[in-house]
């Protein structure tokens, strides 16, 4: 009967180790967060993403959240997998058995292609569900080695990438310093056209986002942005009001100047709609806002209406019974999974049923939904904005904490309440600690790039000093190469 006991535990509908991990999250926050509308604690532990793993970036942006020493350090695919490897399972071992995490550093492309591909499949051995952020400056033949083995079979049943394009960014073939946010519109169609032909041609499917740093220079720009991505292939628009970390040498603006009201209202100016971000919480909404929704056609509605007790007691329902179920389960397992959850709760169908029957009115009707649905018309879109903090505020802020310690000044006290809030965490496993995204800008990567320019030091150029044959010249010449 053993059979019967791996069967149980396999369609469980939350592992135990996941509701420990929750339990642990929930207990973590600070008062102020644990509100009714809280993912952290509830739905998910948070984002995880990888550090130092691949430092280096081909491109020179205003600002840069990268240390000054980022560029100095030789991308090698072999730290690369030992240290994502290392990360991931103590993300594992801290934070339970599944979760979204980023493969983050510089450039994601500079790493070969099978190095890459094998990066992401530890992420995924570890339980994790990875998403590569690019700055989207490669080709159709990096991807398609990314993402088939060497027999020609995907590798991947998905792929998911961030694309990151905007007006601050330097370095891009064929447009390496755009004015507009607009004259980057073709390559961010570019971008998702290659997956659109992936998928059309070897079945790999794909979600990807689309990430903009928001700065004094480019935020009226926001609401076009999102009106010409909202059909290029994009299920989710990320916008970052920039913030003073990282590289000193590119901070052109005045960042502190980035009201979160102000760049949030631009968002809405650009989605045609209210975009009800406190429905659902992700950690402190000083640091993030997030609208779940979908167009149907040229209007975008959400998934929940703030203002519709009906849809609120929906999320309650959903937390209460669905909370930390793995959704990226194999199909049949989530079934099963949830088929326990229906069984044990019969009446969450009929919350699920009059929920789908007001999104489905709210959305014109029957005949109007069946005909977007024909027309390929319904596009998934999240917002999103995350605020990053500045590292004169991060760091006081972050040795207090250390210590166990509240500051005194109201503005270092507010960044304590947000770092013990983080939504994005990353691992080191050498200390054993998990530390907020903006931590590790702010206070460990100048001295982790710095030990990574001594382990991994870019090769030196070597000087030729015998005479060039003019042959060789003129050829080299005739080429009329950019620099």
């Amino acid at each position: 009967m053993d059979w019967l006991g791996s069967l149980e535990q396999a369609t469980r509908p939350v592992a135990e180790e996941t509701r420990a991990a929750l339990a642990r999250r929930w207990d973590e926050l600070p008062g102020h967060v644990r509100t009714e509308s809280q993912t952290l604690g509830r739905m998910a532990v948070g984002c995880e993403g990888t550090h130092g793993v691949f430092p280096r970036c081909n491109f020179t942006c205003t600002p840069c959240y990268h240390s000054a020493d980022a560029n100095r350090v030789r991308v090698d695919g072999a730290h690369t997998l030992a240290e994502v490897e290392a990360q991931m399972a103590h993300l594992a071992s801290v934070r339970g058995p599944h979760a979204h995490a980023q493969l983050i550093g510089g450039e994601v492309s500079l790493l070969d292609p099978d190095d890459h591909a094998e990066a992401l499949a530890i992420m995924r051995r570890w339980g994790r569900e990875p998403m590569s952020f690019t700055h989207g400056d490669f080709d159709d033949a990096y991807l398609e080695r990314l993402a088939l083995g060497p027999d020609g079979r995907p590798r991947f049943r998905r792929l998911s990438f961030a694309g990151h394009f905007d007006t601050t960014m330097r370095g891009r073939r064929g447009l390496r310093r755009p004015a507009t946010e607009a004259e980057l519109d073709p390559y961010r169609q570019a971008f998702c056209d290659m997956f659109r032909r992936l998928r059309a041609e070897h079945g790999v499917k794909f979600f990807l986002a689309h990430n903009m740093t928001v700065t004094p220079s480019n935020v009226d720009e926001i609401p076009q942005v999102i009106r010409d991505c909202r059909s290029m292939g994009f299920n989710m628009l990320s916008f970052q009001p920039a913030a003073f970390v990282g590289d000193a040498r590119r901070w052109r603006e005045d960042y502190a100047s980035l009201e979160a009201d102000a760049v949030w209202a631009r968002i809405e100016a650009g989605a045609g709609a209210h975009l009800p971000f406190r429905v659902f919480q992700t950690g402190d909404e000083r640091c993030n806002r997030s609208a779940f929704g979908y167009y149907l056609g040229e209007r975008w509605f959400p998934v929940l209406d703030d203002d519709d007790p009906e849809d609120l007691a929906a999320r309650d329902a959903f937390f209460t019974y669905l909370g930390g179920i793995h959704w990226g389960a194999r199909p049949a397992l989530l079934v099963a999974r949830l088929a326990r959850v229906l069984a044990a709760h019969p009446r969450l169908a009929a919350t699920a049923g009059r929920w789908l029957a007001r999104r489905v009115r709210r959305a014109g009707g029957v005949v109007a939904v069946v005909r977007a649905l024909r027309r390929g018309e319904l596009v998934p879109m999240t917002f999103v904005m995350h605020r990053f903090m500045h590292a004169e505020d991060v760091k006081p802020a972050w040795e207090l904490l250390q210590r166990g310690e509240t500051s005194d000044d109201p503005r270092i006290r507010e960044t304590q309440e947000r770092l013990q809030a983080c939504f994005y965490a990353m691992a080191h496993p050498e200390t054993g600690q998990i530390v907020p995204a903006c931590v590790q800008h702010s206070v460990l990567d100048p001295a982790e790039n710095a030990t990574l320019v001594e382990l991994l030091p870019l090769p030196r150029r070597r000087t030729v000093s015998q005479p060039v044959p003019a042959s060789a010249a003129g050829a080299a010449a005739a080429k009329d190469e950019p620099c």
